[in-house]
């Protein structure tokens, strides 16, 4: 089964938020999957990507360190679509 990340849609979103450094949070089926995942970020936009290795239990999970970083915008990929 292919999964549809949406990357066009994440990349629109950081270019959209002008960010140029991006946290990307994966649940960790996913994390297999965060080099493919920043490599089409990369090339898409002029972003620098970050890839969260913590925990990632949800939309309440946020990695609250990532201020620290200077981090622009973060995005969850999660289990469930959320508009």
């Amino acid at each position: 089964m292919e999964l549809n990340l949406e990357l066009d849609r994440a990349a629109s979103e950081i270019k959209k938020a002008n960010a140029k450094k991006v946290c990307i949070q994966l649940p960790d089926g996913l994390k297999p999957r965060a080099l493919e995942i920043e490599a089409e970020l990369k090339k898409k936009t002029d972003a620098e990507i970050f890839i969260w290795a913590g925990s990632c239990f949800g939309a309440c999970d946020v990695p609250t360190q990532v201020d620290k970083l200077g981090i622009d915008l973060l995005i969850q990929w999660g289990h469930s679509e959320w508009q």
